[in-house]
């Protein structure tokens, strides 16, 4: 996805298919979770029809759980292939976590215990589906609100390793890093060094809920606000170390609860675009 270099794009959620159609607002790309098209005859695959005529479109998963012990989902796999076959995203991606125990799905990204038998494990999975699509996939850093007593590498290595073992590429969320930084209390600032920048083919940036219990605070990536202004430091501050030899990342603005007006959106991707142009002295069409 090189020739999205640079480029700033939003989630294509439902409220705002008649705007992409009929308005075609500038924006750089869009993203769509994948498995709301696999019905190839559904009004949603009919109007991404449509709408994939205007934009590049991305395919962000939810549901290959890639994590979990259960064998490939062949269906699944052969689902999104048939999906990549009519839109030709110019990304595919799906998450570090699970979704399933025998045979049985769920509607949340799980954590994983983050092991050396779940690595390969991982690993062995991300291999089967770029066979299986064909293409190399791009695996997301997930927020999580637990963490397992038995661990063999922090999430930050783990991930580094699915990369090196793999040859997949990321998807680099700022707003995860910074939610799980705060809840599991370590430093966002370590795992961006842990991460190898020319992996990094895409960067998200959401909002997130503070909810306040008993215990204390616990930060929830709800995707449901405006991009924080600690998340926007922190992709300033990756442009500024990294985009002069590795590029500036396609980036998204995702936002998936309490959808806003368009307009919103395409504020936040404005201002994405606005960081670019003083960073990185690049002026995003």
């Amino acid at each position: 996805m090189t020739h999205l270099t640079d480029k700033v794009g939003v989630g294509l959620r439902h409220p705002h298919f008649f705007d992409f159609i009929s308005q075609q607002p500038q924006v750089g790309w869009l993203e769509i979770h994948s498995e709301n098209f696999f019905n190839p005859h559904s009004d949603a695959s009919r109007a991404l029809a449509a709408i994939s005529k205007a934009y590049p479109i991305s395919c962000h998963g939810i549901g290959l759980s890639l994590g979990s012990a259960d064998p490939i989902n062949t269906h699944h796999v052969e689902q999104l292939r048939a999906l990549i076959q009519r839109v030709n995203p110019i990304a595919v991606s799906d998450h570090l976590s699970w979704s399933s125990i025998n045979g049985q799905f769920f509607n949340d990204l799980l954590p994983l215990p983050y092991t050396e038998e779940a690595l390969l494990n991982f690993c062995d999975k991300v291999d089967r589906v770029q066979n299986a699509i064909g293409r190399q996939m791009l695996i997301e850093n997930p927020s999580s609100y637990l963490s397992f007593e038995q661990a063999d590498y922090t999430e930050w290595d783990f991930l580094a390793e699915v990369e090196k073992r793999t040859g997949c590429g990321l998807l680099l969320d700022l707003n995860n890093i910074h939610v799980s930084a705060f809840n599991h209390q370590f430093d966002a600032q370590a795992y961006l060094d842990a991460i190898n920048p020319a992996a990094v083919k895409e960067i998200h940036l959401a909002g997130y809920t503070v909810k306040t219990l008993p215990e204390g605070e616990l930060w929830i990536d709800t995707h449901s606000k405006p991009v924080s202004e600690p998340v926007w430091a922190l992709y300033r501050q990756w442009l500024q170390t990294h985009s002069a030899k590795h590029g500036v990342p396609a980036t998204l603005i995702e936002w998936d609860s309490d959808i806003p007006a368009l307009e919103v959106l395409l504020a936040e991707a404005r201002k994405a675009e606005q960081i670019i142009t003083e960073v990185c002295h690049v002026t995003t069409p």
